[in-house]
């Protein structure tokens, strides 16, 4: 058992993203059978998002992403779970060959996905270039948002935000 599963009783653990193709084709079944209001009255965006843009994205989802391409990306980089506080976190975690290495912890916002820190991982502002060419001296560490998806996990109680946390709730 390590000193982290000792202190928490939550093991970090080793994790893959695979998608299941049946959850894919279901994606994209839903998305060919979405319900499109009428097309907007006016030609900017006062009304909400338009049309158009709805459709395009609606498209790109169900057609154009290459999901297994995107699957093999995050699979690339060491990922893994623990428990903290009955919720599964997901995180990756990119350690530098350099020790000492100075730790960066990165999360991204709402609406968002860890995939967006994927071209950070390795490259930060305390990358040295040698003869060898570029040397990471950084540690990364990569937190997606809790409750987005990947994976399905969400906190069973309320009261698990910051906020509670420093009014002395748990």
């Amino acid at each position: 058992m390590t000193a982290v599963a000792e202190r928490t009783g939550s093991a970090i653990r080793p994790f893959r993203v695979e998608i299941p193709e049946e959850a894919l084709t279901d994606l994209r079944r839903r998305l060919a059978a979405t319900r499109r209001p009428t097309r907007e009255l006016d030609d900017d965006r006062s009304q909400g998002v338009q049309s158009r843009t709805m459709e395009a994205l609606t498209r790109y989802w169900a057609t154009d992403h290459d999901w297994r391409s995107c699957e093999a990306k995050l699979n690339a980089l060491p990922q893994f779970m623990t428990e903290i506080d009955g919720v599964d976190i997901h995180f990756l975690h990119a350690r530098s060959p350099h020790p000492g290495a100075l730790p960066l912890i990165m999360t991204h916002g709402w609406p968002g996905s860890v995939v967006e820190l994927l071209e950070s991982i390795g490259r930060s502002p305390t990358r040295r270039h040698t003869a060898a060419g570029p040397r990471t001296r950084s540690t990364s560490c990569c937190r997606p948002c809790p409750a987005t998806g990947s994976p399905p996990s969400r906190p069973n109680s309320p009261g698990t935000s910051v906020a509670s946390r420093r009014r002395g709730r748990s």
